[in-house]
């Protein structure tokens, strides 16, 4: 699962990686949607849900499936400028997920898509506990980048030269599963760990490859976009072609109640 420790802050501080992360990003959040549904049995949509980390809002986006109302938290401003594009039905609100700036028992439902990797878990669960109704469930789920195909090893190779060739700082894998629930009064109620395949071709493959947190770094470090782009389209053309392929994206959601 993506994460960086370092340089994350200035890394997301972006008005390209905000557009990218907006526009470009494949839409797995919907397909784990499915899972949250399920699992907490909605069969009519909660009042409020509160999701932690939004970024650009695909995140938000996909909550509206389970609440009537949703709220994107996140602490980087500049993350939330396509928002009301993005989730028109949500609202949007600069803030910490250690410090929440919202009542108690707010929301029936608060998520984190990839987020509390960089909080504080001894400060970021207790206020989701705290704005939590009730009856309210917290859920935590991420997914891993692109890098594989149903039918074929290829992709796989070309990410291990990527990745070589546009390095990014070490992250780190969190197994939400060890987090002290109990501390705060909740329970983990599920895990479930599942293989979302969408279709993809060569456009929009390179589009979400340029959307990659290490794409930033690297133009950071003064290289041409254009020329990243290129390489990323002749280094991709043989795989895709003009063909649409199924691209597997591992995943990961756990569903968190009272206790």
């Amino acid at each position: 699962m993506e994460g960086h420790e370092e340089g994350t802050m200035t890394v997301y501080d972006s008005p390209r990686l905000a557009a990218a992360y907006a526009f470009d990003r494949p839409r797995v959040h919907e397909r784990i949607m499915d899972v949250v549904v399920e699992r907490l049995q909605v069969r009519r949509k909660h009042r409020r849900a509160l999701d932690v980390g939004c970024g650009a809002g695909l995140s938000t986006a996909s909550l509206g499936r389970v609440a009537e109302r949703t709220v994107g938290l996140d602490p980087i401003p500049r993350m939330l400028a396509h928002g009301r594009r993005v989730a028109p039905e949500g609202v949007f609100v600069v803030g910490q997920a250690e410090r929440l700036p919202f009542s108690d028992a707010s929301f029936d439902t608060v998520a984190a898509a990839g987020s509390i990797n960089y909080a504080d878990p001894e400060l970021w669960l207790p206020e989701a506990a705290r704005v939590l109704t009730a009856s309210g469930a917290l859920v935590i789920y991420d997914f891993s980048v692109g890098r594989r195909l149903r039918d074929s090893r290829e992709l796989e190779a070309w990410h291990d030269t990527f990745e070589r060739r546009f390095p990014s700082p070490p992250g780190y894998d969190l197994d939400v599963r060890t987090l002290p629930f109990e501390r705060c009064g909740l329970r983990l109620a599920s895990y479930d760990e599942l293989a979302v395949a969408l279709p993809m071709d060569l456009d929009s493959y390179v589009r979400y490859v340029m959307s990659e947190t290490r794409i930033e770094l690297a133009l950071g470090r003064d290289e041409p976009e254009q020329d990243i782009r290129r390489w990323c389209d002749d280094s991709l053309s043989p795989i895709f072609g003009a063909r649409t392929r199924d691209v597997i994206f591992d995943a990961y959601v756990a569903c968190i109640t009272r206790a």
